[in-house]
């Protein structure tokens, strides 16, 4: 994901969450905190969208930290479809009326990178990641197991990993991912580091079930 330059998440522990800045002047490189007055949750969904990330999850003030005011900003007033924050309709000027504790905060779920497409269901397919671009995955030395496939059911918010299959395909670009890099507890985005290309890719079926839905199950 590549950041925009003209806004930013701050003090959070991704791209995708931190305090909201707004870049008001391109000479001077100069950032502004948001106030919480201005933004609602459609500028929320605008912001999340031109960063790459997935939906707004938290709209909060001060929950990544407090700045001192003044914070001079814009009343933004996005209809929740446009690609940039700054294409979006705003009051005429600038004002300096936020309250200390009042700076956007802003979490947008993490960017979906880990899919099953082609099968008979969301939770059943080939697997692929996203690094930059989708690619189907190849196992090192078909080390695959069930164990390693659930880390991708789960990521996949699909349940518990039902069947791990090798199956034959056109020879394409693909991401080879080793069973111990996932099993180590990195997502599987983090252990695409190998590129290539083959024939052999990884068909998974996962229950379909949320974890805990099953643990619910089991105890019954």
């Amino acid at each position: 994901m590549i950041s925009p330059d003209s806004v930013r998440l701050v003090n959070g522990t991704s791209l995708c969450s931190g305090r909201l800045e707004v870049k008001t002047n391109q000479s001077t490189q100069r950032w502004s905190s948001v106030c919480e007055n201005d933004f609602d949750q459609q500028d929320a969904e605008v912001v999340c969208r031109e960063l790459g990330c997935g939906a707004p999850s938290v709209l909060q003030g001060a929950l990544y930290g407090e700045v001192e005011p003044p914070m001079r900003t814009k009343e933004f007033q996005c209809g929740g479809h446009e690609s940039a924050l700054l294409d979006c309709s705003s009051s005429g000027s600038d004002r300096n009326t936020c309250s200390p504790g009042t700076a956007v905060g802003l979490t947008c779920s993490e960017p979906d990178a880990v899919r099953l497409v082609g099968g008979a269901s969301r939770c059943r397919g080939t697997l692929e990641v996203k690094q930059g671009e989708w690619r189907p995955v190849k196992d090192y030395y078909s080390d695959w197991s069930l164990k390693t496939a659930a880390a991708a059911c789960r990521e996949s918010d699909c349940g518990s990993a039902v069947s791990v299959e090798r199956e034959e395909s056109s020879d394409r670009s693909v991401w080879r991912i080793r069973s111990d890099c996932v099993e180590s507890g990195s997502t599987l985005r983090e252990c695409a580091a190998s590129s290539g290309s083959s024939s052999s890719v990884l068909h998974l079926t996962c229950s379909g079930k949320p974890i805990k839905d099953m643990n619910e199950l089991m105890n019954e």
